[in-house]
């Protein structure tokens, strides 16, 4: 909204719609890692209690677990696909929407300044978006320390720092 149509932004963005996406990713926020907690807890560890990377990850941590993880597996599918791959087609969608507002900018000069600032932003949500994906829509049977500590750096470090 605030690249296609920025004299109506503040139209299209009111408090109410404003209020509605802060409650909204609070909400989810909250509410995604639930059923995590739930189905973890029920969970017996019988080897050692030392996680295999430098934050509490889930692939680690079901590495550690004696019990069946089959159903938390099934779940990690799920929500990602609902959550991340949802949150990537919108972001793809903006762009597309950003991308067609900025070839009708008219001067050459202008085009270029809009496209060297998107570059940067859709570097860091390619980054992003990649790190996730192969991180969380993977069987846990895959799972490589080194190359998910490299991955989760990456997103936890680089995205930000970036």
């Amino acid at each position: 909204v605030a690249v296609c149509h920025p004299l109506l932004y503040v139209f299209h963005m009111s408090q109410k719609h404003c209020t509605f996406f802060v409650s909204a990713a609070w909400i989810i926020g909250f509410l995604d890692p639930t059923s995590y907690v739930v189905l973890i807890s029920k969970f017996s560890f019988c080897t050692s209690n030392i996680i295999d990377h430098f934050f509490c990850d889930l692939a680690p941590l079901l590495k550690l677990s004696c019990s069946d993880t089959f159903q938390i597996e099934v779940l990690n599918y799920v929500e990602s696909a609902l959550v991340t791959l949802n949150s990537f087609v919108l972001t793809v969608i903006s762009y597309i929407f950003t991308i067609s507002a900025i070839l009708n900018i008219k001067s050459a000069e202008g085009r270029h300044k809009a496209f060297s600032t998107c570059t940067s932003h859709l570097t860091c949500v390619i980054i992003f978006y990649s790190t996730i994906i192969s991180l969380y829509i993977r069987p846990i049977s895959t799972y490589a320390p080194k190359q998910d500590q490299f991955f989760a750096l990456l997103y936890i470090v680089l995205i930000p720092l970036l």
